[in-house]
């Protein structure tokens, strides 16, 4: 899937990846996708309901080699 920009969260733990979502995000135009790397096995639900609140759509979710890819596109 295509991305206007990628964003490492590998490595941290529930906040962060929250924190530097909001903040990637904030730099995109509407409509713009951007692409979250994350581990912490608690930002699946996480940022579904942070997209889902904040009126972004999240595009598609998958996990590969313990890496959680997440496409998000601002509302």
């Amino acid at each position: 899937m295509n991305s206007d920009k990628v964003l490492d969260a590998k490595g941290l733990a529930c906040p962060m990846p929250i924190v530097r979502t909001k903040k990637a995000i904030d730099d995109l135009q509407s409509g713009q996708v951007l692409e979250i790397h994350a581990t912490d096995k608690g930002a699946k639900a996480d940022l579904a309901a942070w997209s889902n609140s904040g009126g972004h759509e999240l595009l598609e979710t998958i996990e590969e080699n313990g890496v959680i890819k997440f496409w998000i596109k601002k509302g």
